[in-house]
């Protein structure tokens, strides 16, 4: 499945970095236990995160700020 279109390589722009993953919860005021609960992970996968160990999927970081209300919904207009 490695020639699969959905596992090629990623934009590394695309996963946050670890400074933005710390700087999130920091400002958010949780702990990395919290922070991981809040998105149904673990504190040990949250620290990993935070030390630049494994890549956070975008999607957690944005359910994340979306959680902690550091990011709001984008508006949706229905057609018609």
């Amino acid at each position: 499945m490695a020639n699969h279109p959905n596992r090629g390589a990623r934009s590394a722009s695309s996963n946050p970095t670890p400074e933005e993953i710390l700087a999130a919860r920091t400002a958010s005021g949780l702990t990395q236990t919290q922070a991981g609960e809040l998105v149904r992970s673990t504190c040990r996968r949250w620290q990993e995160w935070e030390a630049g160990d494994y890549r956070m999927h975008p999607g957690l970081f944005e359910l994340f700020q979306l959680k902690t209300r550091q990011a709001k919904l984008p508006k949706v207009v229905a057609n018609g």
